[in-house]
């Protein structure tokens, strides 16, 4: 199951991207009304971006890998329960076996908060809705913690790739 496996490995990356900034900005010292940042009035702050991004990998859990968990509904106080929070996620991830995610073809029956709704199968939930959010809100909480003065740069957003790094020959 191709399209479950690549999901997973794109969720455990960009967690890692998420803890791993969070991270950089507690050791920093950045206050934890950084929380509130936003770049322009009517966005979401930097708060609702972190349990956004983390709701895009609970609710393709619940909707695509046969699991029931609870999305992320109360509001984040500190950077250190954002952290945590990661921590939890992950470890859902962790023990969600893709085997048992709905096949590719399975439906999917999305409907918003604002009543728009989406039928579509589980590989076009997963790559057309879900992954394509997650980036988006874990982009955003970059962009306000680098707006923050965070000392962030390309490679902090994706850390993963050092275990691809080759020395110069």
């Amino acid at each position: 199951m191709f399209y479950a496996r690549s999901a997973r490995i794109t969720f455990e990356n960009l967690l890692e991207t998420l803890d791993h900034l969070v991270g950089k900005a507690i050791d920093a010292g950045l206050p934890d009304d950084v929380l509130e940042a936003k770049l322009i009035e009517d966005m979401f702050p930097l708060e609702l971006q972190f349990r956004v991004a983390l709701n895009q990998v609970l609710l393709a859990l619940n909707q695509v890998g046969e699991k029931v968990v609870p999305l992320e509904e109360v509001a984040y106080r500190s950077l250190a329960e954002v952290r945590q929070r990661i921590a939890a996620v992950r470890s859902l991830l962790d023990a969600a076996h893709t085997a048992a995610w709905a096949d590719a073809d399975a439906r999917v029956d999305l409907t918003l908060p604002n009543g728009v709704r989406f039928l579509m199968s589980s590989e076009e939930d997963i790559r057309d809705w879900i992954v394509p959010n997650f980036y988006f809100h874990v982009t955003m909480a970059y962009a306000l913690l680098r707006n923050a003065g965070l000392a962030i740069g390309k490679m902090d957003f994706m850390p993963h790739m050092a275990r691809y790094k080759v020395a110069p020959e």
